[in-house]
């Protein structure tokens, strides 16, 4: 009995010992890439002062997914995940107490939104700079404009923290986006800009925000990040289900949610209102002719 009794602890201290190693390793590997350093050549950016350009930096914000993520009122948000996920913070962007962003330069913001880099220059965690990497230099200064213009909130968040399955599931590869700036060619030159209107071309500068989950080629598919039991990106290419739509159809499936099939489109998975519902009828149509000029893809063949 006392062999077995020496056996089963040798065995309880091994199985502990390589759970501590492993999780030691997590650790290790992860805090690598959390704490490389980036030296970004940051590009100027002019920001305006007329009432017209906030008010379209607002609109910005609201489409890209600022005051969803860090509140109506940017004064961030933390989301508390348990021992194992950590602490998620959204920063505080506004000046009030608690802020990130108090006495940040021009430079600052241009370094955080296009790069997804701190000041320090080590990633910032959850920033989805790959997505506003394609941001032209006037829709980022009118951005600037508005979030410089926003009234200071006081809000004291609590500090970032990432918990062992986070960090796996980072290393592992499906929260290898929490750090944009390993996704973005810092050094490659500004893509170009279409001018703003009811265009293809300009359809497709928007429909970046569309192609974080629908893909490069927009068949839809599975995507990174998406959280356990969502259902995949539908395919938008003339040869998914959006073949026999009208623009008409596509207009109110953004505005509803409803298809032309009378399916709900869940807006924790589809955002047609909490991230997209302040997009412009416009916007919509130069998106829609956009999508038309897509080649037909098979679904997933991102």
């Amino acid at each position: 009995m006392r062999k077995m009794f020496k056996w089963l602890g040798i065995g309880l201290g091994a199985l502990v010992g390589l759970i501590v190693l492993a999780v030691g390793t997590v650790y290790a590997l992860s805090e690598i890439r959390f704490n490389r350093t980036y030296d970004i050549q940051v590009e100027p950016v002019a920001i305006p002062a007329d009432p017209e350009s906030v008010a379209y930096g607002e609109h910005i914000a609201s489409i890209h997914g600022c005051k969803a993520c860090h509140g109506d009122e940017l004064s961030g948000q933390a989301v508390i995940g348990g021992p194992l996920v950590g602490v998620i913070v959204m920063a505080n962007l506004t000046g009030g107490a608690g802020s990130k962003v108090g006495d940040y330069t021009v430079e600052d913001w241009v370094r955080s939104i296009r790069h997804g880099v701190g000041r320090d220059g080590k990633p910032l965690i959850i920033m989805p700079s790959n997505q506003h990497w394609v941001m032209s230099d006037e829709d980022l200064g009118a951005l600037l404009a508005y979030l410089q213009s926003v009234p200071p909130v006081d809000n004291e968040l609590p500090e970032l923290t990432l918990g062992p399955l986070f960090r796996l599931l980072f290393l592992a590869g499906p929260l290898a986006h929490i750090v944009s700036a390993e996704q973005i060619d810092h050094d490659a030159p500004r893509p170009p800009t279409p001018e703003r209107g009811v265009t293809a071309e300009y359809g497709e500068y928007l429909a970046g925000l569309c192609s974080i989950c629908h893909g490069p080629g927009f068949s839809g598919g599975p995507y990174a990040g998406a959280p356990p039991g969502s259902p995949p990106a539908l395919n938008l290419t003339p040869a998914g289900e959006l073949a026999n739509w009208t623009f008409k159809d596509f207009l109110t499936a953004m505005r509803t949610g409803v298809t032309p099939g009378g399916r709900q489109l869940s807006d924790e998975y589809m955002p047609y209102q909490t991230l997209f519902g302040e997009m412009t009828d416009e916007e919509w149509e130069a998106i829609w002719l956009f999508l038309q000029t897509l080649p037909p893809k098979d679904y997933g063949n991102r």
